[in-house]
């Protein structure tokens, strides 16, 4: 069923490789933690592939991605493909890219959405880089992705992955953004009674149904009202990406700004609106939370 090298077992990546590994697919992963690593270093890694080598990158964008790509280029040979799955900018895969093609190494970007609910259904997945290096990758993308049709694209040539799963990324911050405004707009007003169960009878039949919906009901069932949750919203740099790559190239992009300059408000006083879009960035992707506690915050102040 195929053998690929992994390299970043954290968070996703430790899903990512249960996940190929149910699916008959033999995975050698390297972390820089002993504990969840299956070899002692990315040579052994290598060692341990048969060619051509696949290797997939999990590991946080920037300063770590480059390096590791870096050592990868220097152990793989002439054949052999490296996936960026992490989050980088398609601009520096473009640049890593032509780094691997001098020594005739395949380059794919792929970008990955799934979260933490990934391990049970599915990573929907967006590559990018040439028909010869994705078939080499593919029996990995077909035991990551979705059952049924959709979930795994060819987006383009490398960096379209990344690319689309940032302009995703930039959709996501609006939609939230919009249950967000409207569930403080309910919570404000004294009209209706049960503000959880308005969100949940959307879950059918409504135009506006969908996961972030469901995990936005599921937050407030935990946590009604929100109370322990600091309405204070990170941005990861897609939604940044996003709306930079609309200023290059003229494209009007209103709501998905709106939605970015959002989460910068989040930083600066407290919000019912950003307590839920911490909630449901914890709901899909694990993204750690602030306590309502921090930074002075006090529920019992509310």
């Amino acid at each position: 069923m195929g053998h690929i090298g992994l390299v970043g077992l954290g968070k996703m990546g430790g899903n990512m490789r249960t996940r190929m590994r149910n699916a008959d697919v033999t995975v050698t992963g390297f972390d820089r933690n002993p504990e969840v690593s299956d070899v002692g270093s990315l040579a052994e890694l290598v060692e341990a592939l048969p060619s051509p080598k696949v290797v997939w990158v999990m590991v946080p964008s920037g300063e770590i991605t480059r390096s590791t790509v870096t050592e990868l280029i220097e152990l793989l040979d002439e054949g052999d493909v490296i996936v960026d799955g992490g989050n980088s900018r398609w601009t520096d895969d473009e640049k890593h890219a032509a780094l691997a093609q001098e020594q005739g190494i395949g380059y794919v970007d792929c970008g990955v959405s799934g979260g933490v609910w990934g391990l049970e259904n599915g990573y929907a997945l967006m590559a990018g880089g040439s028909a010869d290096d994705i078939a080499k990758v593919q029996f990995a993308f077909d035991a990551l992705r979705p059952e049924g049709e959709s979930g795994f694209v060819h987006a383009g040539r490398v960096g379209a992955g990344h690319f689309s799963k940032m302009v995703h990324n930039g959709i996501e911050y609006a939609m939230m953004q919009a249950y967000a405004e409207g569930y403080e707009l309910l919570q404000t007003v004294d009209m209706v009674e049960n503000v959880t169960e308005v969100f949940d009878s959307w879950r059918e039949g409504t135009v506006v149904r969908s996961w972030l919906l469901d995990l936005l009901v599921k937050a407030l069932e935990d946590d009604p009202g929100l109370s322990q949750i600091r309405g204070y919203a990170d941005d990861s740099g897609e939604g940044r990406w996003t709306v930079e790559a609309a200023i290059d190239n003229a494209v009007p992009m209103h709501t998905i700004a709106a939605s970015l300059f959002a989460r910068f408000s989040s930083r600066q006083e407290e919000s019912p609106a950003m307590q839920a879009v911490a909630a449901m960035r914890q709901q899909f992707g694990g993204h750690a939370v602030r306590a309502a506690a921090e930074a002075g915050h006090d529920p019992a102040d509310a």
